[in-house]
């Protein structure tokens, strides 16, 4: 390991002073800035890169946000902003020279309202626990992520996060209403509400999986549904990932919207098997987890049909639920697939690119070649239906190069994924793992206005640096940088 130099007396002093600042902010234990318990902050589910952060701020009100942010924005301070750190993307990355501003005590739900079907909750509340929620009342909040028992609502947004039963219902910006959003320069604005649309630009869309660049959210307005009147799963086994593949295509294809639609190959179901014993077949190749939700009438028929084309797609195991408990169960295996596969590697660099359903089967050959070319096992899980692939490419740290490597076969998979037709990412965003990756998919006129974007909101680039863009330009330089192309310039968008 290499020693890292003592920080000079200047730059002591300088957190010194900031530390001391925010402690009177944020009273209490408000404020961590011990090396030992900062430990914890040092990376977020992307655990390949660590950073300590200069200090750890946890405020748990609007106005502490503001304070903070406002007191950063004057001392040219960089922010970095931390939900419950799941992200596998190192969205959460801190920096040596940044405060990482955590929101774990934002944890309460402030309204449920049932006859808007909305709840308002604070960024810190879990993605289960709105569900929780509103569950005796027979409502849920569709968007399910796999850490979802974990994960923040904050950081979805964060993040546009997804989960099994995204492809009939929706992502995160399918689904929430309004954010309370404190700009860097202490100015807390709302945006949305209640109401199903508001006139002007949609900035709720712009915020929602802009990764902590724009603002930081400090509440969110969430629509729920009705619970399903019957909702029934199908595990289907196939010999080859090719014929899963096509059967999803030709699901989708014949007008049929599962409420789910997940795909695992033979290691991962291997693994989950082992981990979960949800009575997964182990004599496939690829498993089908297919879910029909709705009257039972329509339930029923759907099952009927999405069973036809499995058996003429070449399926070789065919199992439907026959009770609540059984299609839980089904599920828990496909939730349980990420720690299932940490038990058989000790290290895995989980993947994220969205590609066309038509392209499964070429993709899922070329992953399997890739693994060959790089000597590392890849398990791949999943969610089928909208295309989003979460390859797990297996290594061990601790061995030679196989970090390297692992990192080399990761992004030959997203390059794939955009040379098809897809994107770099679905659910788990850019962060540092795929920001110097973003070229591959935008030209730098693209790069350049979504930078221009976040300037609107960020002018000095404080909040969450060196995340998503490859080449981070100053305002006034992408001012220039538009002169010399000889454009239009772009025009500012209002300040809120």
């Amino acid at each position: 390991m290499v020693a890292m130099p003592a920080p000079d007396e200047a730059v002591l002093a300088r957190r010194a002073k900031i530390v001391a600042a925010l402690r009177r902010m944020v009273p209490g234990e408000g404020v961590i800035d011990a090396e030992a318990a900062m430990r914890p902050y040092e990376s977020d589910g992307l655990t390949a890169y660590r950073q300590l952060p200069m200090v750890v701020v946890l405020p748990s009100s609007t106005e502490q946000v503001a304070r903070i942010l406002r007191y950063c924005y004057t001392e040219g301070i960089k922010v970095v902003p931390r939900g419950a750190g799941t992200s596998l993307s190192g969205g959460a990355l801190p920096l040596a020279d940044g405060v990482l501003l955590g929101l774990a005590k934002f944890n309460r739900i402030l309204d449920i309202d049932y006859d808007n079907r909305v709840v308002v909750a604070q960024p810190g509340v879990t993605n289960l626990g709105i569900s929780n929620a509103v569950a005796e009342r027979g409502f849920y909040y569709a968007p399910d992520p796999s850490s979802q028992i974990a994960c923040t609502i904050g950081g979805n947004v964060a993040e546009n996060s997804g989960g099994v039963h995204c492809l009939k219902y929706g992502m995160t910006t399918n689904n929430i209403l309004g954010v309370e959003l404190v700009l860097m320069t202490g100015e807390a604005v709302r945006i949305g509400g209640k109401h199903l649309d508001a006139g002007g630009y949609d900035l709720l869309s712009v915020i929602c999986g802009s990764e902590g660049l724009l603002g930081v959210v400090t509440e969110v307005t969430v629509r729920i549904l009705k619970k399903p009147e019957t909702a029934r799963a199908v595990l289907i086994g196939f010999t080859t990932a090719e014929a899963a593949g096509e059967c999803v295509a030709r699901i989708i294809g014949a007008g049929i919207i599962p409420g789910g639609m997940e795909m695992m190959d033979k290691p991962a179901i291997h693994a989950t098997e082992a981990f979960v014993h949800a009575g997964y077949p182990l004599d496939v190749e690829a498993l089908l987890i297919v879910e029909l939700d709705g009257p039972e009438a329509e339930c029923n028929s759907l099952l009927e049909r999405v069973s036809g084309i499995a058996k003429d797609s070449g399926a070789v195991t065919l199992r439907a639920s026959n009770s609540e408990a059984e299609r839980l169960n089904f599920w828990a295996g496909r939730k349980a697939a990420f720690p299932a596969v940490g038990r058989i590697s000790p290290d895995y660099y989980c993947m994220d690119g969205t590609i066309p359903r038509a392209k499964l089967p070429l993709v899922l050959a070329r992953i399997r070649e890739l693994s060959q070319e790089y000597g590392l096992r890849c398990a791949n899980v999943f969610h089928a239906g909208d295309g989003n692939l979460h390859p797990l490419v297996l290594y061990d740290a601790n061995k030679g190069d196989e970090l390297e490597r692992a990192e080399k076969f990761g992004a030959e998979i997203l390059k794939l994924c955009v040379e098809v037709g897809g994107v770099l990412t679905g659910e788990h965003g850019v962060g540092v793992e795929k920001r110097d990756l973003m070229p591959t998919m935008f030209s730098e006129i693209d790069l350049a206005q979504q930078e221009r974007l976040k300037c609107a909101f960020d002018d000095k680039g404080l909040l969450n640096p060196g995340k998503v863009f490859p080449t981070l330009h100053r305002c006034a330089e992408l001012g220039r940088m538009h002169v010399r192309a000889g454009k239009v310039a772009f025009p500012d968008l209002p300040r809120f």
